[in-house]
């Protein structure tokens, strides 16, 4: 029943054209990143060596960073279309109308969002980092090169980052939900960007260990709290 209605969600919001959006912010993010590796538009022009912040000094830091940040704006955009916007056009009332769960209704759509993102977050990540190792064959890297594509930890770390990244867009959709705003959920994905991404002297959010754990668990709560009550919540 939950995957037949996922997959009504992806048919119902035209799920194409957000494949096609996703291929082209993969090769656009692609293109950067190696141009950030290998054409040196990183470097400091007097210097001539990569001008990063604190912690980026190696080429996974900007990978996961530009690849998270744009995921997450996208999931949480998806998330506002599929949900937060049917409420708002009164097409959760046809939803709502089928002998279903209206529970079983909104995990699905946020499933169906979910299952998309981390598919999606994942195999974009997996096209940088080979995008990047092909090119180490012919080229030097401005960055280090701190991977190693044929170390199992490597798929471990990869996956599980982007579980996290994913996972937080559940933040940005209790806020839109509650908030009543499209707008306020895509806005409150560039604020998890800045609190996850913040640089402090040289102390840097995202290689805190504890703060995925943390904002995975807050994510879990707010996606219940997203789902408790709407039985009884008004359409909007």
């Amino acid at each position: 029943m939950m995957l037949k209605l996922i997959k009504l969600e992806w048919k119902k919001n035209g799920i194409g054209k957000y494949v096609r959006d996703a291929i082209i912010l993969a090769a656009v993010l692609c293109l950067f990143l190696f141009a950030l590796a290998y054409l040196g538009i990183a470097n400091d022009p007097d210097t001539g060596v990569p001008d990063a912040a604190p912690g980026n000094h190696a080429i996974s830091a900007p990978v996961e960073l530009f690849t998270s940040m744009s995921f997450l704006v996208f999931t949480s955009v998806m998330l506002s279309s599929f949900i937060v916007s049917a409420y708002k056009n009164k097409t959760m009332n046809i939803m709502f109308s089928y002998p279903i769960k209206r529970q079983k209704i909104l995990i699905s759509q946020m499933l169906s969002v979910w299952i998309f993102g981390f598919g999606a977050l994942v195999m974009t990540k997996l096209l940088a980092y080979g995008c990047i190792f092909l090119g180490s064959q012919f080229m030097v890297s401005s960055f280090p090169l701190d991977f190693d594509m044929t170390a199992p930890g490597f798929y471990v770390q990869l996956l599980a980052k982007s579980f996290v990244t994913v996972t937080m867009s559940f933040i940005a959709l209790f806020v839109g939900l509650a908030m009543k705003s499209s707008k306020a959920t895509i806005i409150s994905s560039f604020l998890l960007i800045i609190l996850t991404q913040a640089n402090i002297g040289s102390f840097t959010m995202s290689d805190n260990i504890v703060l995925p754990v943390v904002l995975t668990i807050i994510s879990l709560i707010f996606a219940c709290l997203s789902v408790c009550g709407v039985e009884s919540r008004d359409l909007m």
